[in-house]
């Protein structure tokens, strides 16, 4: 069975062909496995799975994306309310962002540790972020909205997210965990707008104002706290002790098996070859100098000027296209409500209409990618 598996993927490699399933996998930038995994590794990978735990993970994603937009419809009226340009929505749904590239690093660092911790810092930072979000109405205080809004960014686990699929997940059922992640990032990035042209209500209770403004801060301090119950109760810390044993052991002998070794073993033709073999010794030098080279470029990068090194132009060409295609997303997102409203008229539930209608685009859109055109154009021209 694993050659067999072996021989369809490479077959799907050679004709190019991509399913939906496949290609939304890709798109969450988790490492898959090239070859099938052994009986040991299948055993070892089952050890640290828990469906419950990653279902956590992937409401995590969920609700991030959902709070990440559902403020997008109504940020500019909120801002105008605390005396600032409308146009300064931009920098209250952007410093979200500009804070999740700290929170990555020391997400990802602490995730070598552990996967509950994180994401219970994650939540509880959520929660204040968003408090803080809602209150800024009442204390008439742009700089509290921002700071909510920084804290939002400051709990993202969507590191943590990752890094739980790519190692806790078996490689059989990676794909669609992958796949998972990238529907609830898509279905959170529709459902944020949609809530927020729902919370068309205003009253007061005591000193607290609830309006179109600040109910989706509310709304979602309300979810990361319910979240961060099921989580304490839920979520199960994976094994690690085995983690450290990647290497399948033989039961019998008690010797550790060298997949690589079989792999190439059966690589090998039956009948050797006389020629082939007197060349052995003279080839000797020059797979050491290979196998060297190899080595070196497998060392991690100590620098970014290091890292930027490593990087081919293709790749680089990528990560611009990547950027640019972000960059123009959020610009569309972010003053959709100021223009809208300003040429057209819009009000706040046309404004999380559309942009709902926006989000939901993306999961079609990569169907028709993922299924049709990817199999039918090379990602590169023929040069």
């Amino acid at each position: 069975d694993p050659i067999i598996d072996m021989i369809n993927s490479s077959v799907d490699k050679l004709t190019r062909s991509t399913n939906f399933l496949r290609f939304l996998g890709q798109h969450a930038l988790i490492a898959q496995e090239e070859s099938p995994s052994t009986a040991g590794e299948e055993e070892i990978e089952d050890q640290k799975y828990h469906f419950v735990s990653l279902m956590l993970n992937l409401v995590n994603t969920f609700l991030y994306m959902v709070n990440t937009y559902i403020i997008v419809p109504t940020a500019d009226d909120y801002s105008v309310s605390l005396g600032a340009a409308s146009t300064v929505c931009g920098v209250v749904i952007g410093s979200m962002a500009v804070a999740q590239v700290f929170s990555s690093v020391y997400f990802s660092a602490w995730s070598n540790k552990s996967y509950f911790k994180p994401l219970v810092f994650s939540s509880i930072v959520l929660f204040l972020g968003n408090v803080c979000y809602a209150m800024a109405y009442d204390t008439k205080s742009l700089t509290v909205l921002i700071v909510g809004r920084l804290l939002c960014g400051l709990g993202s686990a969507r590191a943590v997210n990752r890094r739980y699929i790519s190692d806790c997940v078996p490689a059989r059922i990676r794909m669609q965990a992958s796949a998972g992640f990238v529907s609830a990032s898509a279905l959170g990035m529709a459902c944020g707008p949609a809530l927020a042209g729902l919370l068309q209500w205003r009253f007061k209770i005591y000193m607290v104002t609830f309006s179109q403004s600040t109910l989706p801060g509310w709304l979602m301090a309300v979810a990361w706290l319910l979240y961060l119950v099921w989580l304490c109760i839920s979520f199960k810390e994976p094994n690690r002790a085995t983690e450290a044993d990647d290497t399948p052991h033989n039961r019998a002998s008690g010797q550790s098996v060298d997949i690589g070794q079989v792999e190439n073993g059966l690589a090998q033709p039956l009948l050797g070859d006389s020629e082939s073999k007197l060349n052995d010794d003279d080839d000797d030098d020059e797979e050491d100098e290979s196998e060297e080279s190899a080595q070196d470029s497998r060392k991690p990068a100590t620098s970014i000027g290091s890292a930027y090194r490593l990087l081919t132009p293709s790749v680089k060409v990528q990560l611009l296209i990547y950027f640019m295609l972000k960059y123009a997303m959020e610009i569309l997102l972010s003053e959709s409500s100021v223009i809208t409203s300003h040429y057209f008229n819009w009000n706040t539930s046309s404004v999380a209409i559309f942009l709902a209608i926006l989000g939901l685009t993306v999961l079609p859109i990569n169907a028709v990618v993922g299924t049709y055109i990817s199999n039918m154009f090379e990602d590169r021209g023929n040069s």
